[in-house]
């Protein structure tokens, strides 16, 4: 038999070319993972450079003025906290306030002939009273109970994990410890147990909806996209609550940048970074400002942005980009709509997550017809009115008047639903607008359109992104709001200990494409600052 031929010689390591200046650790995109992961390096004693390609920090969760001469603060693109650590809050000396929203959800319907909805929120007894009347029993609620006692339950064991090492797949199925409950959530489609508990097809769509959102999937996809984007809604500190950050999400980022600073990191805002050359020891990260070319030098690099992005600066082959599918619409309202259920005070059905065609049988259907490339003809989304919570976002004059903010995310809308789209012309993002609020219409007494606040141009206050509106503002590759498809919570071939690493031993990902990463959570910044450190003191420096 002949000899094997022998192994190809190893690629030469690339040379790091000499650079202006010199730090422990660069870390590119100034998101907020980004600025978690400077504020535990640099209060570690480390020399952190931030470099963000925008004019400011904080990446998708920004609160901005979208309305010319309006004084209202939205936030642009994230708007809702759950997952985020108190741990990370408290190690950061965070200045953040959170307010819980007093009602769950509110999901309107028609029932023989009769504008109704269901009403969750306000407590156990009136929660039950809400369901009896919207289902005629009992069954319902006490089926809500048992799967929600069941999902909270999951998440008081699994949350804490995620900002540990990465636990194996078995080790974290015994720390959960609840064998119909781990094959509910990462055995079967999620679909599967949907069905089993509940009967009523609005009910199944309202569980469903987490399960979808930002994501392209169905209740019975065997690939189980549906339960991790379900298992990231449901578990968000410990209870699964969906928390307002108090003056926009803004005022997270904005935090997280002065105690960054404050710790020592230096942030440059306006210097994108296009190629990063690494020998695994050192690295070089090279960026433009103002015209002009710039290197650094780190020992080590953390990256925000997404895996897709990073493989593109390393000159390495990208990987395919999942799709996003979503929409995002932002709007500014004189007031609040009436509803056509007149049983239910608007400020009410508002303060939670207003549903629209979220139905079961709904939500199958629209993403039937996404899946042959056409816009869903009743697209299913879901609202919630920000400055019910916390009014502080609003200008006092426009507070005093009574106006609202409606933030409206619409699901099963993948990117390339909008392939055509030119950022001058969009003429799918403006029919899916048209379709999606007239869908919210059929629930309303009087049209939103009618409700809606005019700019200082007099044009009406509404905006509404896609994710190819998304993938040109955020670089998000396919426009999706994790940067990927998510993973379950669990140690992942190639990702190491904490879910951070790449191909390369000093370079690191701390962005949503993490294991463990999507979301406003600050993990992906911390697991990475961690693993950081700890190779730090395994090598002794």
């Amino acid at each position: 038999m002949p000899a094997a031929p022998p192994p190809p010689p190893a690629p030469p390591a690339r040379s790091v070319p000499p650079a202006q200046s010199a730090y422990d650790a660069v870390i590119v995109g100034g998101g907020h993972n980004g600025l978690v992961a400077a504020a535990y390096l640099a209060r570690a004693g480390l020399a952190v450079l931030v470099l963000e390609r925008s004019g400011h920090t904080g990446g998708a969760a920004v609160s901005t003025r979208p309305f010319a001469g309006v004084d209202a603060r939205l936030s642009a693109y994230s708007y809702l906290v759950s997952l985020l650590p108190r741990r990370i809050v408290t190690d950061l000396g965070l200045n953040l306030r959170l307010r819980r929203r007093d009602v769950s959800s509110y999901t309107p319907a028609v029932r023989d002939g009769r504008a109704t909805g269901l009403l969750v929120g306000g407590g156990t007894h009136r929660s039950r009273e809400a369901f009896a009347r919207f289902t005629g029993s009992g069954r319902e609620f006490a089926s809500w109970q048992r799967f929600y006692g069941m999902t909270q339950r999951v998440a008081q064991r699994v949350f804490p994990t995620l900002t540990e090492p990465l636990p194996t797949r078995d080790e974290l199925r015994e720390r959960i410890g609840d064998d119909a409950a781990w094959e509910a959530l990462f055995e079967r489609p999620v679909g599967e147990a949907v069905e089993e508990y509940f009967a009523d097809d609005v009910v199944r769509g309202v569980v469903l909806t987490d399960a979808l959102i930002g994501t392209f999937s169905h209740a019975h996809d065997p690939s189980l996209l549906q339960n991790r984007c379900l298992l990231y809604h449901l578990i968000g500190g410990g209870t699964g609550d969906w928390d307002v950050p108090v003056g926009g999400m803004g005022a997270l980022t904005d935090a997280l940048a002065r105690t960054a600073r404050k710790a020592g990191a230096e942030i440059r805002t306006e210097h994108p970074v296009h190629r990063i050359d690494t020998d695994g020891r050192t690295a070089a990260v090279h960026y433009r400002t103002g015209g002009t070319e710039g290197t650094v030098a780190a020992r080590d690099v953390l990256v925000g942005a997404s895996p897709h992005a990073l493989a593109a600066m390393l000159s390495e082959e990208r990987p395919e980009p999942a799709a996003g599918s979503q929409l995002k619409v932002n709007m500014l309202l004189r007031r609040l709509p009436r509803l056509r259920d007149s049983a239910v005070d608007p400020r009410e059905a508002f303060a939670g997550t207003f549903h629209v065609s979220e139905g079961y049988g709904e939500l199958r259907t629209a993403y039937e017809q996404a899946g042959r490339g056409e816009l869903p003809s009743a697209p299913p989304s879901e609202i919630y009115c920000h400055s019910l919570t916390d009014p502080s976002i609003l200008g006092p004059a426009i507070a005093a008047r009574g106006w609202q903010t409606l933030t409206l995310f619409g699901l099963l809308t993948p990117a390339d639903l909008f392939a055509d789209d030119a950022p001058d012309s969009a003429p799918r993002r403006e029919e899916l607008l048209r379709s999606t609020l007239a869908q919210l219409d059929t629930h309303l007494a009087e049209p939103i359109a009618g409700c809606l606040a005019t700019d200082a141009d007099g044009r009406p206050c509404i905006e509404a992104k896609t994710p190819v509106d998304l993938e040109r503002e955020l670089r998000l590759p396919g426009g999706h709001i994790f940067h990927g498809d998510l993973s379950f919570p669990y140690a992942q071939e190639g990702r190491g200990r904490w879910g951070v690493a790449t191909g390369h031993a000093n370079v690191l990902l701390c962005g949503a494409g993490a294991v463990r990463g999507g979301g406003v959570s600050g993990i992906a910044g911390h697991n990475a600052a961690m693993a950081l450190l700890e190779k730090r003191r395994t090598a002794g420096g």
